[in-house]
């Protein structure tokens, strides 16, 4: 059960929340809410003890505070703090800054891509694209969801409960 929630449940609602938010700009909360379940699957299937499954909890908490903080100062939109604290949860503390570097330096690459492409006139192929002319749109924010979700699967193979799990 352990394997199959991080080796397909985890990187599969990863991928649709990337996806997801390049397509619509949101992240719905059915994906964070199946990542809490997902969570709570693999806790209840004796993965980890209580006292690790305490600090996953914390580490949720955490993240989730600060991303309400930074949404309310609009900073990061909802779905991004909620995704943000459905990984830490995951996670747990000891990769969680690891986390945070790597979905900030993705995250300023992709900011900087997507000004660089929204400075030039879209291909005529892509202006049938209703995601792309979002996305080209300078009034419009960015997928934060893509750094968050990149991060998330380059950050869990370090994280305990993977090497736990998948190296015995």
């Amino acid at each position: 059960m352990a394997s199959l929630c991080l080796l397909v449940v985890f990187p599969f609602l990863m991928a649709y929340a990337a996806v997801s938010d390049i397509l619509t700009m949101t992240i719905p909360n059915r994906i964070s809410l199946a990542l809490v379940a997902a969570f709570a699957v693999l806790a209840a299937s004796g993965a980890l003890s209580w006292s690790e499954i305490g600090t996953h909890v914390g580490a949720f908490a955490l993240v989730l505070l600060v991303g309400i903080g930074l949404f309310l100062l609009g900073g990061v939109g909802g779905g991004d703090a909620k995704l943000a604290a459905a990984t830490a949860l995951w996670l747990g503390f000891e990769p969680l800054l690891d986390y945070v570097v790597n979905f900030s330096l993705i995250g300023g690459a992709l900011a900087l891509a997507i000004l660089y492409v929204r400075g030039h006139p879209l291909p005529g192929f892509v202006v049938a694209w209703p995601f792309a002319l979002r996305l080209h749109d300078r009034c419009v924010g960015l997928p934060y969801g893509v750094a968050l979700s990149a991060s998330a699967l380059m950050t869990c193979p370090s994280a305990p409960l993977w090497r736990l799990a998948l190296h015995g």
